[in-house]
């Protein structure tokens, strides 16, 4: 009786041991991600499945080109996946389709070969301010990003998505193009 009464307390031991790790790496490290909608195709689809870290952005503040998930700003329970265009300090310029970031006073013209669609939408230039971010969609057409609603504050973002694990014949670990 006493081996059985051991073995099951070194069993539940394991477990818990295992839903703690589970459950620490989910909250602190990384998370899954589902894609919803066309506005980042044709990088990522409907229903891709991806690996976003939670701990990256712990540890530095996000990069131009790289690929976040954040909190809608106007609903906290909904996700949206974008690029990040322009940084904190910066201004942007969108105007006939495309994008010039001025950083310090040096201008940045983007070349993203990754894009589906040209910019819709009005001209327009935005100044971000030191916590805020310019998010856009790699399917320009289809997206709703900072066009729409202004800057990103930096405190919705929620990681960086690191992997695309399914479908399964697209596995692959997500780069970030470099602009400058």
């Amino acid at each position: 009786m006493r081996n059985k009464f051991l073995s099951f307390l070194e069993v539940a031991e394991t477990v818990v041991i295992a839903i703690a790790a589970v459950v620490l790496i989910r909250v602190f490290i990384a998370q899954p991600f589902l894609v919803r909608g066309a506005s980042m195709e044709p990088t990522f689809r409907n229903g891709d499945y991806l690996l976003v870290d939670e701990l990256t952005y712990r540890l530095r503040s996000p990069a131009r080109g790289e690929v976040i998930v954040f909190r809608d700003p106007f609903d906290a329970d909904s996700f949206y996946i974008k690029r990040v265009i322009g940084l904190p300090g910066e201004k942007v310029v969108v105007k006939g389709g495309r994008i010039v970031v001025y950083k310090g006073g040096k201008k940045v013209e983007l070349h993203e070969d990754y894009i589906r669609s040209s910019l819709a939408g009005a001209d327009e230039e935005i100044t971000l301010g030191g916590n805020e971010y310019f998010v856009v969609g790699d399917n320009r057409g289809f997206s709703f990003d900072s066009r729409d609603w202004g800057p990103l504050d930096g405190d919705n973002i929620v990681g960086l998505a690191r992997l695309r694990l399914w479908p399964f014949s697209e596995a692959m670990a997500i780069t970030t193009p470099v602009y400058e």
